[in-house]
């Protein structure tokens, strides 16, 4: 995977950091982490420059997320209640759950967004419900650009400083990662032991 993307930013240049980061969001198994972190490398060498390295990556970021934004829209939220009564033991969820985390995200759902930008994993998937909820475009669009701007902006001076040695990197992200991935199944094997229905 590495060399794949190494390869596509030094045949795409600043085309390639946007087409990766935009597929990123869309094909979740490409890292934004490796991604901006040879960015980075690139920038330590001089074959690329920080600032529109990072604008340029963070437009990428936020294209891709157009994508599930999109989804979410044309679903819409109310087409989920036949799943929801089907499967709600699963899911840990009733139908006026569903309703209030809605009115909760219709109230929140900028400083969501802003937030989750920086959460693997839920990055992505937090422009689904912002769809659904149907989220103005420029909200979106405006929330999504800030939180991945500062995560990006991180991601590349952190490639900057670990230069050549930037797959040390992974050894230090990977543990974290699958220690916060575990957390969360333990997490949602325990809601679901516990979890009744309110009626």
């Amino acid at each position: 995977m590495t060399a794949f993307i190494l390869d596509l930013i030094a045949a795409g240049g600043y085309f390639g950091i946007f087409l990766l980061m935009a597929l990123e969001n869309v094909v979740p198994p490409i890292p934004s982490e490796v991604i901006m972190g040879l960015g980075g490398m690139a920038v330590a060498r001089g074959d690329m420059a920080l600032v529109p390295l990072v604008l340029i990556a963070t437009a990428g970021t936020t294209a891709g997320n157009c994508f599930w934004y999109v989804v979410g829209r044309r679903l819409g939220y109310e087409r989920l209640r036949p799943f929801v009564d089907r499967h709600g033991r699963w899911l840990t969820l009733e139908w006026s759950d569903v309703e209030r985390l809605h009115r909760f995200f219709e109230r929140n759902g900028g400083w969501v967004i802003f937030v989750f930008r920086f959460m693997p994993t839920f990055r992505t998937m937090i422009s689904l419900p912002a769809g659904m909820t149907r989220m103005p475009v420029w909200r979106f669009l405006a929330w999504t650009y800030a939180g991945s701007l500062i995560w990006n902006t991180l991601l590349a001076w952190a490639g900057i400083w670990f230069g050549s040695r930037f797959e040390r990197l992974q050894d230090y992200v990977g543990p974290v990662v699958i220690g916060i991935s575990v957390l969360m199944v333990a997490a949602y094997v325990w809601r679901v032991a516990t979890w009744r229905p309110h009626r």
